[in-house]
């Protein structure tokens, strides 16, 4: 068999390394098609888990799939076309003829490409990355400033929540109102086996201050007695909202001069995180 190689020319080394050459781009082809693969399932992950986290739109990672399509169609063409050249490189052996050494436009032409997707990839995920940015702070802002329909205000204390409890709790004691319940919301949650930030509500109250209001109001006893929430975000930071006086009484009708019977709720929030 080396003697007829070698009489047409063309050594049997020849034929076998252009048989490896095939073999890489062939690799090279399947891995284009398998990264693009794994590009494209990317947008459907982060999909997922914006549903799951109510984190970013959707929508935002459409663009994923478009690259990820590109590059399997590009690890196609270049299966296509490694065995297209690999053909006509046999016959030129076979024949005789003495290639030229010249720069490889077929490897030049991918990494071109490559190059390119990988500037396009790195430009739409900053972006994404960005979005993902803005809308978390967006969303975190809903999430602890009051807004004007709900009547909760959140007020920002200087310590953690049970250091919070604890000065609010004395406050309450030194200025003889009745502390009726403590829940602790978290506590209870890791008593089934669930997490959550350190979040506890006080309910509170004075019969002599509360029975004036529910007399001219009968539905403020749905809001009364008085109820401070105290909670830890995300971030770590902690948290004092209560419903706005000034809510309860446009929401209950409550007579102007029996506002000051629910107003206290501000000065204990305040005197509690300072």
């Amino acid at each position: 068999m080396t003697e007829i190689a070698s009489s047409l020319g063309a050594d049997l080394r020849d034929y076998l390394a252009a048989e490896r050459t095939l073999l890489a781009w062939v690799r090279t082809g399947l891995a284009l098609m398998g990264f693009g693969f794994v590009v494209a399932r990317f947008g459907l992950f982060l999909q997922e888990f914006a549903i799951v986290e109510h984190a970013i739109p959707v929508q935002s990672y459409g663009l994923s799939l478009w690259f990820g399509t590109a590059l399997i169609a590009a690890g196609v063409l270049v299966n296509v076309f490694s065995g297209w050249r690999h053909v006509r490189l046999v016959r030129e052996i076979a024949r005789g003829e003495q290639a030229h050494p010249r720069p490889s436009i077929h490897a030049v032409a991918i990494a071109l490409f490559l190059a390119v997707v990988g500037l396009a990839m790195t430009a739409y995920l900053i972006s994404v990355r960005g979005f993902a940015r803005s809308y978390s702070e967006t969303r975190e802002e809903r999430l602890v400033e009051p807004t004007a329909d709900n009547g909760i205000i959140n007020a920002p204390s200087n310590h953690s929540v049970d250091e919070t409890v604890g000065r609010l709790t004395g406050i309450l004691q030194a200025k003889g109102v009745t502390l009726f319940a403590l829940v602790d919301h978290s506590g209870e949650a890791a008593r089934v086996g669930m997490k959550m930030n350190p979040t506890k509500l006080l309910i509170f109250g004075s019969p002599k201050a509360g029975t004036p209001l529910m007399l001219a109001a009968p539905s403020s006893a749905i809001d009364l007695p008085l109820k401070i929430l105290i909670w830890e975000d995300r971030e770590g930071k902690v948290w004092i909202s209560y419903n706005s006086p000034a809510y309860l009484q446009k929401r209950h009708g409550l007579p102007q001069e029996l506002l000051q019977n629910i107003a206290v709720v501000e000065a204990l929030a305040a005197n509690a995180g300072q």
